[in-house]
Protein backbone atom coordinates (compact mmCIF):
# COMPACT_ATOMS: atom_id res chain seq x y z
CA UNK A 1 0.00 0.00 0.00
CA UNK A 2 2.70 2.47 0.86
CA UNK A 3 4.53 2.01 -2.42
CA UNK A 4 1.33 2.54 -4.41
CA UNK A 5 -1.25 4.80 -2.82
CA UNK A 6 -4.86 3.83 -3.19
CA UNK A 7 -6.99 6.93 -3.20
CA UNK A 8 -10.67 6.52 -2.76
CA UNK A 9 -13.12 9.40 -2.78
CA UNK A 10 -15.47 9.10 0.18
CA UNK A 11 -18.67 11.02 0.80
CA UNK A 12 -18.03 11.62 4.49
CA UNK A 13 -15.40 10.29 6.83
CA UNK A 14 -16.86 7.27 8.66
CA UNK A 15 -15.35 8.48 11.90
CA UNK A 16 -16.67 11.75 13.19
CA UNK A 17 -14.72 12.04 16.43
CA UNK A 18 -13.90 15.68 16.10
CA UNK A 19 -13.25 18.33 13.57
CA UNK A 20 -11.98 21.76 12.99
CA UNK A 21 -12.92 23.86 15.98
CA UNK A 22 -14.74 21.03 17.74
CA UNK A 23 -13.72 20.11 21.29
CA UNK A 24 -11.70 16.94 21.74
CA UNK A 25 -9.88 17.04 18.41
CA UNK A 26 -6.24 16.06 18.92
CA UNK A 27 -4.33 18.86 17.26
CA UNK A 28 -0.94 17.89 18.64
CA UNK A 29 0.93 14.58 18.39
CA UNK A 30 0.89 14.17 22.19
CA UNK A 31 -2.92 14.47 22.17
CA UNK A 32 -3.13 11.79 19.46
CA UNK A 33 -0.88 9.46 21.46
CA UNK A 34 -3.03 9.90 24.57
CA UNK A 35 -6.24 9.29 22.57
CA UNK A 36 -4.84 6.04 21.15
CA UNK A 37 -3.66 4.82 24.55
CA UNK A 38 -7.03 5.67 26.12
CA UNK A 39 -9.03 3.88 23.37
CA UNK A 40 -6.93 0.72 23.52
CA UNK A 41 -6.84 0.65 27.33
CA UNK A 42 -10.63 1.09 27.55
CA UNK A 43 -11.15 -1.72 25.05
CA UNK A 44 -8.78 -4.06 26.92
CA UNK A 45 -10.52 -3.24 30.20
CA UNK A 46 -13.98 -3.84 28.68
CA UNK A 47 -12.97 -7.19 27.18
CA UNK A 48 -10.84 -8.14 30.19
CA UNK A 49 -7.80 -8.84 28.07
CA UNK A 50 -4.24 -7.75 28.59
CA UNK A 51 -3.01 -4.92 26.37
CA UNK A 52 0.17 -5.68 24.44
CA UNK A 53 2.52 -2.84 25.39
CA UNK A 54 4.39 -3.06 22.07
CA UNK A 55 1.14 -2.86 20.07
CA UNK A 56 0.02 0.18 22.08
CA UNK A 57 3.40 1.83 21.52
CA UNK A 58 3.29 1.12 17.77
CA UNK A 59 -0.24 2.54 17.48
CA UNK A 60 0.80 5.65 19.43
CA UNK A 61 3.81 6.14 17.17
CA UNK A 62 1.70 5.86 14.01
CA UNK A 63 -0.88 8.33 15.38
CA UNK A 64 1.90 10.71 16.33
CA UNK A 65 3.57 10.50 12.91
CA UNK A 66 0.30 10.96 10.99
CA UNK A 67 -0.63 13.94 13.15
CA UNK A 68 2.82 15.48 12.78
CA UNK A 69 2.70 15.03 9.00
CA UNK A 70 -0.77 16.62 8.86
CA UNK A 71 0.57 19.62 10.77
CA UNK A 72 3.84 19.98 8.84
CA UNK A 73 2.72 19.06 5.32
CA UNK A 74 -1.09 19.02 5.24
CA UNK A 75 -2.20 22.40 6.56
CA UNK A 76 -3.24 21.03 9.97
CA UNK A 77 -5.40 18.27 11.38
CA UNK A 78 -9.03 18.61 10.32
CA UNK A 79 -10.30 15.35 11.82
CA UNK A 80 -8.97 12.51 13.96
CA UNK A 81 -10.42 9.21 15.07
CA UNK A 82 -9.18 6.05 16.68
CA UNK A 83 -11.27 2.88 16.72
CA UNK A 84 -10.41 -0.44 18.32
CA UNK A 85 -12.10 -3.35 16.59
CA UNK A 86 -11.36 -6.97 17.39
CA UNK A 87 -7.64 -7.55 17.14
CA UNK A 88 -6.75 -4.23 15.51
CA UNK A 89 -6.75 -0.50 15.97
CA UNK A 90 -7.66 1.96 13.22
CA UNK A 91 -6.20 5.47 13.32
CA UNK A 92 -7.64 8.06 10.93
CA UNK A 93 -6.15 11.51 10.44
CA UNK A 94 -7.53 14.07 7.99
CA UNK A 95 -5.84 17.23 6.75
CA UNK A 96 -6.37 20.03 4.23
CA UNK A 97 -3.87 18.87 1.57
CA UNK A 98 -4.67 16.81 -1.52
CA UNK A 99 -0.99 15.83 -1.87
CA UNK A 100 -0.12 12.20 -1.26
CA UNK A 101 2.57 11.32 1.26
CA UNK A 102 5.96 10.60 -0.28
CA UNK A 103 9.10 8.80 0.77
CA UNK A 104 12.15 11.04 0.45
CA UNK A 105 15.64 9.60 0.14
CA UNK A 106 17.64 9.93 3.37
CA UNK A 107 20.30 11.96 1.55
CA UNK A 108 19.97 14.93 -0.82
CA UNK A 109 21.55 15.06 -4.31
CA UNK A 110 24.77 16.41 -2.78
CA UNK A 111 25.04 13.41 -0.43
CA UNK A 112 24.05 15.31 2.73
CA UNK A 113 21.77 13.55 5.23
CA UNK A 114 18.28 15.03 5.36
CA UNK A 115 16.57 16.03 8.57
CA UNK A 116 13.19 14.36 8.95
CA UNK A 117 11.41 12.39 6.28
CA UNK A 118 11.10 9.21 8.30
CA UNK A 119 7.46 9.45 9.44
CA UNK A 120 5.75 7.96 6.41
CA UNK A 121 8.11 4.95 6.19
CA UNK A 122 7.47 4.30 9.90
CA UNK A 123 3.70 4.35 9.31
CA UNK A 124 4.05 1.99 6.36
CA UNK A 125 6.28 -0.41 8.26
CA UNK A 126 4.12 -0.67 11.38
CA UNK A 127 0.62 -0.67 9.87
CA UNK A 128 -0.84 -3.80 8.31
CA UNK A 129 -2.95 -1.62 6.01
CA UNK A 130 -2.77 2.05 5.01
CA UNK A 131 -5.36 3.82 2.90
CA UNK A 132 -5.39 7.39 1.60
CA UNK A 133 -8.84 8.75 0.75
CA UNK A 134 -9.74 11.99 -0.99
CA UNK A 135 -12.31 14.06 0.88
CA UNK A 136 -15.14 15.72 -1.09
CA UNK A 137 -14.48 19.09 0.51
CA UNK A 138 -10.78 18.83 -0.32
CA UNK A 139 -7.95 17.35 1.61
CA UNK A 140 -7.39 13.73 2.45
CA UNK A 141 -7.88 11.16 5.16
CA UNK A 142 -5.15 8.66 5.95
CA UNK A 143 -6.29 5.50 7.69
CA UNK A 144 -3.77 3.10 9.21
CA UNK A 145 -4.77 -0.25 10.71
CA UNK A 146 -2.41 -1.86 13.18
CA UNK A 147 -2.57 -5.26 14.84
CA UNK A 148 -3.04 -5.33 18.60
CA UNK A 149 -1.33 -8.68 19.13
Amino acid sequence: MCEKHRTTPIAEPPYTAGGSGRPGLPCKPADARRAVERAITECCRATRTACDAHAVSDAQLVASELTTNAILHGGGVTDFHVDVDGCGVRVCVSDRSDRLPIVRPPVDPQGRRRVGGRGWPIVCRLARDVQVSDLPSGGKCITAVLPLT
